[in-house]
């Protein structure tokens, strides 16, 4: 008989809500805008913008896995990681790898740049962000082209976890997207030690009602 797996939560219930929210925005934010549909697109932003100030906070007081002190390593360090990668060492991970951590950096910083510049940006007819009247015309202009730019980087750092994904999938046989669904990974699937501390969902929610206020603070007239 084979002994049954043991599950050890990782990834914590407003992380994991946070990363498929961030999915279903991004993809209903590119919808809205190849259709026109820009007051759906006006708040899917907004959201957005939410979201991401929700989980820059959340990387400073939740759960082990979710802070940046615990995922964010040097240039070097994940270098490191994956030139091991490349050699096939095994290396665990509760949470992000070195690597990985980068890209999480990586996606955070330019969907905040993409929700930002949308606050300022216009359509040349009748569609102004809710910061556009504050910034001049040719401002505002400049930061719509931004903003329609960053959004192929954004596909460009999309495509390149998905491939991740389906690297560690198929050639390293570690699902990645289980545990951010369910929540918890194998234990042989991670490092000697005591399992991650999960912070309480109730300071997630208070985060939350913090990054609303402070989305509404800025955009009040």
């Amino acid at each position: 008989m084979q002994t049954p797996l043991k599950l050890v939560r990782v990834w914590d219930l407003p992380v994991r809500v946070f990363h498929w929210s961030l999915v279903l925005l991004v993809l209903c934010s590119w919808v809205s805008a190849e259709n026109g549909l820009l007051r759906v697109h006006l708040w899917s932003g907004l959201a957005l913008l939410t979201l991401l100030v929700f989980r820059i906070i959340w990387g400073f007081v939740g759960s082990s896995t979710a802070r940046f002190s615990q995922f964010v390593r040097s240039p070097r360090q994940a270098l490191e990681y994956l030139r091991a990668t490349k050699r096939g060492e095994g290396q665990l991970h509760a949470g992000h790898n070195p690597a990985g951590g980068w890209m999480v950096l990586a996606l955070l910083t330019v969907l905040s740049l993409q929700a930002m510049t949308g606050l300022f940006s216009n359509d040349g007819i009748r569609f102004f962000g809710p910061l556009a009247a504050r910034i001049s015309a040719a401002l505002s202009d400049r930061l719509t082209t931004l903003h329609g730019t960053i959004f192929n980087v954004i596909l460009t750092f999309v495509w390149l976890h998905i491939v991740a994904v389906l690297y560690y999938r198929y050639v390293r046989a570690e699902n990645l997207v289980a545990p951010m669904i369910n929540g918890s990974k194998p234990d042989a699937m991670l490092p000697a030690g005591p399992p991650p501390k999960l912070v309480a969902v109730r300071w997630a929610l208070l985060c939350l009602v913090f990054a609303v206020l402070l989305v509404w603070w800025i955009l009040k007239p």
